[in-house]
């Protein structure tokens, strides 16, 4: 059980890295509201978070 908790620690750090050199501080705190409102169980705020993630995925399109 503790190698699969730290193998899901890994991919989460990686992820986070991936998305803060590629999308910024903004990448950053739209994952951290996305995160938030999932654990907390907020839909507002977990929808906040995915529309920023969504905006800057999307923003060289629009």
């Amino acid at each position: 059980m503790p190698a699969i908790a730290l193998l899901a620690a890994i991919l989460v750090v990686g992820i986070e890295q991936t998305i803060e050199v590629k999308y910024g501080t903004t990448g950053i705190v739209g994952l951290l509201l996305l995160t938030i409102g999932i654990k907390a169980k907020s839909p507002a705020v977990s929808s906040a978070g995915a529309v920023v993630l969504a905006l800057l995925v999307s923003g060289p399109a629009l």
